[in-house]
């Protein structure tokens, strides 16, 4: 089945980078956008923060985000990437990744000193 598994998240001081990785399997990676969205702790609702097309090609940025992260990709291996750099406390959230109508369970980031 469609599954999308998260990870690569911890903990990490203000200013700090971390990867996530989204690895995909019981589908066709390499035809799909791959999103990458975060919940903030006792938000109401997920952040679309970027999408990466089946080429590479990105887009759907969120402001707060543009600059500091990227989105990439590798077919070959069906895995999407965000590193994430200069995070700040207000970066800390769950992490997951979305494709195909299917959304992974997440990864918990926490930027604090």
């Amino acid at each position: 089945q469609v599954q999308l598994v998260e990870s690569g998240g911890g903990s990490v001081q203000p200013g700090g980078s971390l990867t996530l990785t989204c690895a995909a399997s019981g589908f066709i990676f390499s035809d799909f956008v791959v999103s990458w969205y975060r919940q903030p702790p006792g938000g109401v609702g997920r952040e679309l923060l970027a999408s990466i097309s089946s080429d590479g090609g990105s887009g759907n940025w969120r402001d707060s985000v543009r600059g500091r992260f990227t989105i990439s990709r590798d077919n070959n291996k069906n895995t999407a990437y965000l590193q994430m750099n200069s995070l700040t406390p207000e970066d800390t959230a769950v992490y997951s990744c979305g494709a195909k109508g299917t959304r992974g369970q997440g990864t918990l980031v926490t930027v604090s000193s």
